[in-house]
């Protein structure tokens, strides 16, 4: 098994921690510090050796920070993790609901007659030192890098991440590193500058066409990079995890260790570009008044991907969409009471190790059955492993790295007979995903321009849910990817090649939870009969293939164009997947997709 049910962390583990770390407050001569999700290459997920957050306090969402001071410890979590937070800090934790409070309000609140907050400068970016720091002005309160104090007391702390690097194929890839070079340093050239600092791991990746293991789902080798405006590119990475790569990197890309990173870039010359939301404040500080901050420039250009990157991200889901028939149509043959969360990812893993090239889901899988399923990241462990009920819905959140594609697709099952509730609730957020699936907009719109409509039906009934409507999705890379995302807070231009899901949802805190998935391309729309040829306008290709709940479907709740939208759908799929799957699935299949 790719994933495992154990608990890795415990609420009562945190008191004892909480109070080792203060006693390294006292010795420091500090008022406090901040202990957040992150590691020195700022992505959104950490090895083992960075899990530092929810070492220290229990938590083990995927962002989130903690403020530990003298009296209170406050652990701040969004709106994804509001009842997660709940159940896995102890009380000498106060969860503080952010981003609605700030954590420069937070302070001054917490410490009016001041003090001084320690923090690792490898930690935290240029970016939220500079608005913390800001926002504190006035209020006595100052801030101090220093070196990591929960480091101080986790004595069996795991070692860096040493998993080898391997070659990402041409034929995935679908163009080599020295393009890829060629094409991001004549930029940085005609932007006057001289050499532009990599810190995040997808982004290395995708520009030298390498993956690794060192992130767990993600295939991601951990490094960092210069590039320069001739091309060349200095990377520091420990030898160990190139021995794989033979010839690969070739003549342009010079290795070096990585503790001999500081040193290389405090004597790099003439504007170097960095990025001011990415790269942790201590290599802006040894850059220092050489840099310039922009975009990383590989973000932009990985997002939109080129037509093999499309093409394998397509073939992949459709295999990853015969892996999910397979097991819902097992799903379906079990009588309610029999079948417990972990049985079901069991099952699952299974069906998608089927497919040779699968190297490892995406994330750990989301099997929310009753109200796990209103948890909206929920993990389940060997103690909160649940039995599926008659009336239950269950969210089954799941995806697999496949040496083509990375899959992300979620489906809400109804277990017996669903509650008129549940079902009027499933029918909003389909109707929202439908929305956006069937969306055309204008080019240069953003994630924040239409996120509103897959949100739309739900707003009606007073209903909404606390995260972004939709994420950016790697080639086999990481499952969120930045910068495009449909969100509130987006304000990137989508643009053909990006890949994204839309994920509607709602969930009731100690009843069920709703979340329905696909992922989406971004392409240009062709003008319908009547429209204005001279308008660019811009649409969606669907890339995710599996039926949709029926019995959750109230129709009258559904336009009419949203129910041709559904058995439109429902015909590709069975046309698409019926082929690849089981004779059983395949007339499981051909019910859960009959029209409705």
């Amino acid at each position: 098994m790719f994933q495992s049910f154990q608990v890795t962390a415990r609420p009562e583990q945190g008191p004892p921690r909480l109070a080792a770390l203060r006693s390294v407050l006292d010795a420091q001569g500090l008022d406090g510090f901040l202990v957040p999700r992150a590691d020195a290459h700022q992505g959104e997920y950490v090895s083992a050796r960075d899990e530092r957050l929810a070492w220290l306090t229990g938590f083990t969402g995927s962002a989130g920070f903690c403020a530990v001071l003298r009296e209170v410890a406050g652990v701040f979590i969004d709106g994804r993790y509001r009842t997660q937070v709940k159940a896995q800090v102890a009380d000498v934790y106060t969860p503080v609901p952010w981003p609605e409070t700030g954590l420069a309000d937070w302070l001054i609140e917490q410490m009016p007659s001041g003090g001084v907050i320690g923090f690792d400068p490898w930690l935290h970016t240029a970016g939220q030192i500079e608005q913390l720091t800001d926002a504190l002005t006035g209020a006595g309160i100052a801030l101090q890098a220093c070196d990591n104090m929960v480091d101080a007391i986790w004595t069996d702390q795991p070692g860096p991440a040493m998993e080898p690097a391997k070659v990402h194929p041409l034929e995935f890839a679908g163009e080599s590193h020295e393009a890829k070079r060629a094409r991001l340093s004549t930029e940085l050239a005609q932007n006057g500058q001289a050499a532009a600092i990599i810190t995040l791991p997808d982004s290395l990746c995708w520009l030298l066409n390498i993956r690794g293991a060192d992130i767990p789902r993600n295939p991601i080798a951990q490094g960092l990079a210069v590039l320069h405006a001739d091309a060349r590119v200095d990377l520091f990475m420990d030898a160990a995890k190139l021995d794989a790569l033979g010839a690969h990197l070739g003549p342009d890309i010079t290795p070096h260790a990585p503790d001999s990173f500081l040193p290389h870039i405090a004597g790099l010359r003439g504007p170097v570009r960095m990025e001011k939301s990415t790269v942790p404040a201590i290599v802006a500080d040894t850059v220092g008044p050489n840099g310039v901050w922009g975009d990383d420039p590989c973000a932009l250009p990985k997002a939109c991907k080129n037509p093999a990157e499309i093409d394998g991200s397509a073939n992949a889901h459709l295999r990853d969409g015969a892996a999910v028939v397979e097991l819902l149509a097992w799903l379906d043959a079990q009588a309610p009471g029999t079948v417990s969360e972990t049985e079901v990812v069991t099952q699952l893993e299974a069906s998608r190790r089927r497919d040779n090239a699968l190297q490892d889901i995406s994330f750990e899988t989301i099997a929310g059955t009753g109200p796990n399923g209103a948890i909206m990241h929920y993990r389940v462990t060997e103690e909160t492993d649940s039995t599926l009920q008659d009336g239950q819905l269950i969210v089954l959140d799941s995806g697999g790295q496949y040496l083509d594609g990375t899959t992300d697709i979620t489906r809400t099952i109804a277990i017996g007979t669903p509650q008129p509730e549940a079902q009027a609730a499933f029918t909003r957020v389909l109707a929202g995903m439908i929305a956006m699936s069937r969306l055309r907009w204008p080019v240069g719109l953003a994630g924040r321009d239409i996120e509103a409509i897959g949100r739309a039906p739900l707003w009606y009934a007073h209903q909404d849910f606390d995260h972004g409507l939709g994420h950016g999705v790697g080639a086999y890379l990481s499952v969120h990817e930045g910068p495009q995302r449909l969100s509130k807070i987006s304000h990137v231009p989508l643009q053909p090649g990006m890949i994204l899901s839309n994920e509607p949802g709602y969930y009731r805190e100690g009843a069920f939870g709703i979340r329905i998935e696909n992922l989406l391309v971004v392409e240009p729309a062709t003008p319908p009969a009547g429209g204005d040829t001279h308008r660019a306008m811009l649409c969606w290709r669907t890339l995710t293939y599996a039926p949709i709940d029926r019995r959750l479907i109230v129709p009258s709740l559904l336009d009419t164009p949203s129910r041709d939208w559904l058995n439109a759908y429902h015909s590709d799929v069975l046309e698409k997947i019926g082929p690849r799957v089981s004779a059983d699935a395949r007339v499981w299949l051909k019910d859960a997709t009959a029209p409705i």
